[in-house]
């Protein structure tokens, strides 16, 4: 007799995986420290050390893409995906 088995993968990835029939997945984007280099026109480099991208307004607002706490565009934000996917797996028949 074959057991059925639920198998869940955690990963983070910069894209988004390509799912099969067999496997759903779900992704979650998150904005991390902004990476914005604030010296670049004297040739030195400068952060300013905002931790977590804030969004100024809601979402589909104007607002959104910019951050309350530094001001940038979220684009200067370090990006994470955390991926989870979620397949069904069959074990081989052993005798």
């Amino acid at each position: 007799m074959m057991k059925k088995r639920q198998v869940v993968l955690k990963q983070r990835r910069s894209s988004n995986p390509t799912s099969s029939s067999s496997s759903s997945s779900s992704s979650t984007v998150r904005y991390a420290e902004c990476q914005k280099n604030h010296a670049a026109n004297i040739g030195g480099y400068a952060v300013d050390g905002c931790r977590e991208f804030m969004a100024k307004g809601g979402e589909g607002t104007a607002g959104s893409l910019s951050c309350a706490a530094c001001g940038c565009h979220r684009n200067f934000h370090r990006k994470e995906v955390a991926t989870e996917v979620v397949c069904e797996y069959s074990p081989p028949n052993v005798s």
